[in-house]
Formats: C-alpha cells, sequence, structure tokens
C-alpha cells in the first residue's frame, strides 16, 4: 500500500502541477511511423522539454535507459496488438507488473478497447494488472478508448473511464470527449486523475494547445499524448511550452 501511494505521490506531487506523460509504444502497434523511428533522440528532446513521464514497451526500455534524466519517470505498457493482425483492436497482456518493477518502471500501462466484441477479454487482463500492481504497490493506468464512430459519445467516455477506474485503474487515460462541461462531468464521475490522449494528429498547433488548456480547465489531470507531440519537429520547443501549460510555469 505504502509502495502505490509514494509512486503516485511522485506522479501528482501537488494539485496545481499536472502530469505530462508521453506514450511512445506506437511502433509495436503501427509500426516505426513517422517520428518515432528512434527512441534515444527522441526521449532525450522530450527530457530536456520537461516531460514528466515516459511510456514504452518493456523491450524499448533497453533505448530508453541511457537518456532518462534522473526525475524523468519510466511507465512500461504491457498490452499488445499490431496492425498487420486482423483483429488489431484486441490487446493482450504480454508483460507483468513483476517485469516492469524489474525494469524500474514508476508504472504499469495497459489498454482496453470499449466496444468491441473481445472487450470482456481485455476487462479480464485489466483485472488480472490491477491484481498484480496492488501487490506490488506499482500504479497502473489504463488507456481507456471506445472503438466506435467518432471515438465515443460523452456517455460512453464516461462509462469507459468509471468501468476502468472500478475495475482498479489508479490512473484513467481516456479521449477528449469534445467540450470543457463533457470533460469536467467526466472527471467528476471517474474517482482517479484523469490523462487525455492527443487521438489523430491536429494540423493546428494552437487548436492542440487549447485542447490541452481546456483539459486542465476542466479538472484533468495532465496529458497522456503521443503522435500529437512527436510527430511535430522540433519536438522540444513545443514540448517546453506545453511543460509550462502543465506546471504552472
Amino acid at each position: 500500500m505504502y509502495g502505490k501511494t509514494i509512486r503516485l505521490r511522485r506522479l501528482f506531487p501537488n494539485p496545481e502541477r499536472k502530469l505530462f506523460s508521453v506514450p511512445l509504444d506506437h511502433a509495436l502497434s503501427m509500426g516505426p511511423i513517422d517520428g518515432i523511428e528512434e527512441l534515444a533522440p527522441l526521449a532525450r528532446e522530450l527530457v530536456d522539454g520537461g516531460a514528466d513521464l515516459l511510456i514504452v514497451t518493456k523491450g524499448a526500455v533497453r533505448e530508453l535507459a541511457p537518456v532518462l534524466g534522473p526525475t524523468t519517470l519510466l511507465g512500461v505498457h504491457v498490452s499488445a496488438s499490431t496492425s498487420l493482425g486482423p483483429t488489431s483492436n484486441h490487446k493482450r497482456l504480454v508483460g507483468s507488473a513483476a517485469e516492469a518493477v524489474g525494469l524500474g518502471a514508476d508504472l504499469l500501462s495497459v489498454q482496453v478497447n470499449f466496444g468491441v466484441p473481445e472487450e470482456g477479454d481485455m476487462l479480464t487482463d485489466l483485472g488480472t494488472a490491477a491484481d498484480q500492481c496492488r501487490q506490488l504497490g506499482l500504479p497502473l493506468l489504463c488507456m481507456a478508448y471506445v472503438k466506435k464512430t467518432g471515438g465515443g459519445t460523452p456517455d460512453e467516455l464516461r462509462h469507459a473511464a468509471r468501468a476502468a477506474a472500478d475495475l482498479g485503474a489508479d490512473i484513467v487515460k481516456t479521449s477528449y470527449p469534445g467540450s470543457v462541461e463533457e470533460f469536467r462531468a467526466l472527471c467528476r464521475t471517474t474517482p482517479v486523475p484523469v490523462l487525455i490522449g492527443g487521438g489523430v494528429r491536429l494540423d493546428d498547433e494552437s487548436a492542440f494547445l487549447r485542447l490541452i488548456e481546456e483539459s486542465v480547465r476542466a479538472g484533468g489531470a495532465g496529458i497522456c499524448i503521443g503522435r500529437n507531440l512527436f510527430q511535430r519537429r522540433p519536438v522540444g520547443p513545443l514540448a517546453r511550452r506545453i511543460s509550462n501549460l502543465l506546471h504552472g510555469n
């Protein structure tokens, strides 16, 4: 119990400082897409730009280890599928909390895609991961997505976020429901910190930054955004602007 409390305090040291996390696990599911061809140089830019937490697959930790700063937190993502297979929305556990701790992780990350036939299997995996994390004192992040047209209605996103929390997630990442009011309602009905994901890349950088500002104003605990950040070059200046927004500088 104390281990999880201590680690969560590192992630959220005070209410004013929001979490700046960046998922870098995309190569497993999508291949080495633009911006993520090499992890180490990208990670170095993000660390220098003020990112708090980088989330990678367990095999990618070897690339990050040499460049992580002394205060940079590490998340290990253990849900997997690839776009090469016929059921890419069916994420399966490919690692454990014990492996993540052995790799130096501060957090375990799993994904549940709601609204697909395999949803039940992924909920079972979430329960398994929650049990492992509870035993080891490791915080659990659930990336909760609604795989329906348009990414789910606000009601469906609230349902998914609450379900993830009720099954043991300590932090939930989900899609932005479209407005400050709807996101405020989602945060209010989810009893753990909520992070927004970036989704499909927005061409307008100012719109992307407004999305982050709105989420903070609505009570969000921070961001967990990948492509909308690392597919913009250079990454460093934008990372610093995001850091200033989230850290209250």
